[in-house]
C-alpha cells in the first residue's frame, strides 16, 4: 500500500511538469515577455541619449529601462546605433482646489516629454509628445509628508513615461 501514493505523486508531478511546459510554450509563442522587459530591435541596441538635463527623473528612468532591456548606452553620439533626443522634459503643477481659507487642498501634476529617434540621417521616429497627469491632496500641517508624496509621484510618472517610450522603441 505504501508504493501506491508514491506512484500517484510521481504521476501528478509529471502532469504538472507537462502543464507548465505547455503554458511556457504557449506564452512564448504569442510574444509574451515579462513586465518591464521590452525586447529592443538592433537599431536601438546602442543608443545615445541626447538631452539638456541628464539628471531629470525621466532621463534617469529611461536610462535604467534601456539598460534593463539589454541596450548598451553609447558615450558618444557618433558611435551610437541611434540617437534618442529628448526635446522636452517638463513638470507642471497647478492648484485644483482651495480651502475656505484660500489654501490649496489639491494639486495636479502633469509630466510632459517630447522625443525623437534618428539613426544617422534617417529619422526612425518623428518627434512625439507624451504626458501623464496625477493629482494629490495637500495639507499644510503635513508639509514634509506631502512634499515627499509629490516627489514619489514625479518619480512614478517619469517611470510611466519611460515605459511608454520603451514600447515605442520596441516597435521600430
Amino acid at each position: 500500500m505504501t508504493g501506491a501514493p508514491g506512484k500517484r505523486c510521481a504521476t501528478i508531478r509529471a502532469a504538472c511538469s507537462v502543464g507548465a511546459l505547455a503554458v511556457a510554450a504557449l506564452s512564448a509563442g504569442c510574444g509574451f515577455h515579462l513586465e518591464g522587459r521590452t525586447p529592443l530591435p538592433a537599431a536601438v541596441k546602442t543608443p545615445y541619449l541626447e538631452t539638456e538635463d541628464r539628471q531629470s527623473d525621466f532621463v534617469q528612468s529611461l536610462r535604467r529601462a534601456l539598460l534593463m532591456n539589454g541596450a548598451q548606452l553609447s558615450p558618444r553620439k557618433d558611435k551610437a546605433s541611434a540617437v534618442v533626443t529628448i526635446l522636452k522634459d517638463s513638470i507642471k503643477q497647478r492648484v485644483l482646489s482651495v480651502s475656505n481659507l484660500n489654501e490649496p487642498n489639491e494639486y495636479e501634476l502633469t509630466y510632459t516629454v517630447s522625443f525623437s529617434v534618428t539613426a544617422g540621417e534617417q529619422e526612425l521616429l518623428a518627434p512625439q509628445e507624451l504626458s501623464t497627469t496625477r493629482d494629490y491632496s495637500f495639507d499644510p500641517h503635513l508639509l514634509l509628508a506631502k512634499g515627499h508624496e509629490a516627489d514619489v509621484l514625479r518619480g512614478a510618472m517619469a517611470q510611466d513615461l519611460a515605459d511608454m517610450v520603451m514600447r515605442r522603441l520596441a516597435r521600430l
